[in-house]
């Protein structure tokens, strides 16, 4: 028994005693060359593309590696584009009354910058007018004029709704505004204060987060009432948002229904992701004297979906057109959010970004512990992708339990049995000497 527990302890050493690899130039499959266009600047960063991210060990880029003239590694940081505030926030609803023939309120803003404000209006079918002023954090003094802006339900036209008020970059503590709102014909229309009954604020698009095209598609056919696409997605590569493109000679006013469906035959069997949406426009007159134009625009869906990390993906768009006339689409975009490698170039350097080899971890470097990202970082571009002329596998140090874990369980097996062919050995050599 106790040459079983002995064995049993070796296999298990072994198993555990294994380091994860160093980075060598020679084991990563590809490369692309780097052309930095400010070598002075603080800061240069590359813009990582789809194909990179297909052809790396995955979406997180763990084999990343970039060398300066030729093998000397260079330490760099990972970024990805983002609005400073992920989540909207809140804004409190005060002296909510009603006044000529309009409802008046004020907003008590978030303590940070934004440029919208999403109001959550309790009624249908109506145009209405939005004059906002803001206020400062002195009492008595004079309210700033922001704008007037036109809001909307369209609904029993098959249009849409609009209530968000698209400001500047600003900062004022409290919003003042007064609505005003008229029927579909132009007549006015008296609301109830409570018609006002919340207010959110988004993230500011002075931090409007930045995308990468991952797939394509420029050509779509009509199934039934729907035009339908599909598009390729690359393994490890992220989808996070959908891009519909029109002609920009189309100028017609619709609401469609949206969805992506991801129809791969996974090789685990697992049912891909599907999500809907909607995209919009409505580009109309000043539907009475004195009001401003309607001009609303949605075309994009957000579309995060996580179906196609380990293996290529087929996704499908698919656009309801009900009993209308079918878009005239000239595109479909699928993107990701901007991810960036940020590194400090030195003079006259040489650099190759290389990646390619599953055994690698993500390095941790100082640089990217203490980098913060800059406004005024250059660009650097990636060259084509090419082979490694010098590309050498990696050969397989992982220790004989792991290449072959089967060993193992038989192992386990083996001790277990021989365990308990002592156990009953003893039994029967006690139960003779009784």
């Amino acid at each position: 028994m106790k040459s079983a527990i002995i064995l049993l302890s070796a296999f298990l050493f072994q198993a555990t005693e294994f380091d994860a690899p160093s980075a060598e130039p020679q084991h990563l499959r590809f490369e692309r060359a780097v052309n930095v266009s400010a070598p002075h600047a603080e800061t240069s960063c590359i813009v990582l593309d789809a194909e990179l991210l297909a052809h790396g060990r995955d979406r997180a880029g763990s084999d990343l590696r970039l060398y300066r003239d030729g093998n000397i590694e260079t330490p760099y940081a990972l970024t990805e584009s983002s609005a400073s505030t992920r989540d909207a926030d809140t804004a409190t609803v005060q002296n909510l009354g009603t006044t000529d023939h309009g409802v008046s309120f004020d907003l008590m803003m978030p303590a940070r910058p934004y440029s919208a404000v999403d109001l959550q209006l309790d009624a249908k079918d109506f145009v209405a007018t939005a004059e906002v002023s803001g206020l400062g954090v002195v009492p008595g003094s004079a309210p700033v004029k922001l704008g007037v802006f036109t809001l909307f339900d369209l609904s029993s036209q098959h249009l849409g709704r609009a209530t968000t008020l698209p400001l500047a970059e600003e900062t004022f503590p409290r919003l003042h505004i007064v609505l005003r709102f008229t029927a579909l014909d132009g007549t006015p229309r008296t609301l109830p204060a409570s018609t006002v009954q919340s207010a959110t604020v988004p993230p500011s698009r002075e931090a409007q987060t930045l995308y990468t095209a991952v797939a394509s598609a420029s050509s779509f056919q009509q199934d039934g009432h729907d035009s339908v696409a599909r598009l390729q997605v690359p393994a490890h590569v992220p989808l996070e948002r959908l891009r519909v493109l029109l002609p920009p000679s189309f100028h017609g006013n619709f609401l469609r229904n949206v969805s992506l469906r991801d129809v791969t035959q996974h090789s685990d069997g697992a049912h891909g992701d599907e999500l809907n949406g909607e995209i919009s426009r409505v580009d109309l007159p000043a539907p009475y004297a004195g009001a401003a134009p309607i001009h609303s625009e949605h075309l994009t869906v957000d579309a995060v979906m996580a179906a196609n990390l380990r293996e290529p993906a087929t996704i499908e768009l698919r656009i309801a057109n009900g009993n209308d006339q079918p878009l005239p689409l000239s595109g479909a975009v699928l993107e990701m959010r901007e991810r960036r490698l940020c590194f400090h170039a030195e003079s006259e350097a040489h650099y190759k970004l290389m990646y390619g080899d599953n055994s690698l971890t993500a390095p941790v470097y100082d640089y990217a512990r203490l980098f913060q990202a800059n406004d005024a970082a250059s660009s650097a571009l990636l060259g084509p992708e090419q082979l490694n002329p010098a590309y050498k596998p990696r050969e397989d140090h992982r220790p004989f339990t792991e290449r072959h874990p089967e060993l193992l369980w038989i192992a386990l097996l083996a001790v277990v049995a021989i365990l308990g062919a002592t156990s009953i050995s003893q039994m029967k050599h006690r139960s003779g000497h009784r």
